[in-house]
């Protein structure tokens, strides 16, 4: 009872506590906790979260949180999601020595210069401002070439936004992009009767339309023959049944069942 009594006051008071933390991983002590969900539940004081000195796994996305102070003591933490928050300043996150994968979208970083601070965190590989289809993003994003300077200011990334800059796969996404652009410019060209942007079918109208059936001479003549035999079929079975008929009148004339013969 007493842990559900510490997790209703933290949906008031918004603060991370010791028995919050325990009730959330059954863990007896806070350095033992390696991963930790957090999400969507009104935090906006990260407390006593940075006594968690072997924490691994961290997502605190979806709170109200702004500052990151106590986020400095965690030196293992290796993938990080803060995405939905209310958070201007990562410079706590600079002392993250180990941090690979952080999530910011849908914050209030407003230029990179507030990205500088992440320059020395050399195991950086992925860095998320922007998520299309969460529709998250920052004041940042609203500058086209900040990815590129992104790649100027921390040259170790190998993937933005989900987007792979560098390594296995990049070359996929830099063929998509161009795809992408090609195909817009020839929607839009001279003499297309398409408005731009409106994708064109591959196939013809009809192509997955049922053909009629061709009839080669071979199968004509199979037909014509099949016919002929099945005509033939026919008169014998009339003669056949003329001919009952006719020995069945035969011999009702005879009264004499010894005269019958088989």
């Amino acid at each position: 009872m007493e842990p559900r009594a510490e997790k209703g006051q933290e949906g008031d008071s918004g603060r991370i506590t010791a028995q919050l933390l325990k009730a959330k991983t059954g863990e007896f002590a806070l350095e033992s906790i390696l991963l930790l969900r957090l999400p969507g539940l009104g935090i906006s004081d990260l407390g006593c979260l940075g006594e968690c000195t072997s924490l691994e796994w961290l997502d605190l996305s979806g709170n109200a949180i702004s500052q990151l102070g106590p986020l400095a003591a965690l030196k293992s933490l290796t993938v990080l999601n803060l995405s939905a928050n209310r958070i201007c300043s990562l410079e706590p996150l600079g002392a993250c020595e180990s941090l690979q994968s952080l999530n910011v979208a849908g914050n209030l970083v407003g230029s990179l210069q507030q990205l500088q601070c992440l320059a020395g965190l050399r195991r950086l590989e992925s860095l998320r401002l922007h998520d299309p289809r969460a529709r998250l993003s920052n004041p940042v994003c609203a500058t086209a070439a900040y990815r590129g300077a992104l790649r100027d200011l921390l040259p170790g990334l190998k993937a933005v936004d989900g987007e792979r800059l560098s390594g296995c796969g990049s070359e996929l996404y830099q063929l998509c992009r161009d795809l992408d652009s090609s195909l817009e410019q020839g929607s839009g060209g001279a003499g297309s009767s398409e408005p731009p942007g409106t994708a064109l079918p591959w196939l013809e109208e009809g192509y997955w339309e049922p053909r009629p059936p061709r009839r080669s001479s071979i199968l004509e003549e199979a037909y014509r023959q099949f016919s002929d035999v099945l005509r033939e079929c026919r008169e014998l079975s009339e003669r056949a049944d003329d001919t009952i008929s006719q020995a069945e009148k035969a011999l009702s004339i005879r009264g004499d069942p010894s005269s019958y013969v088989f």
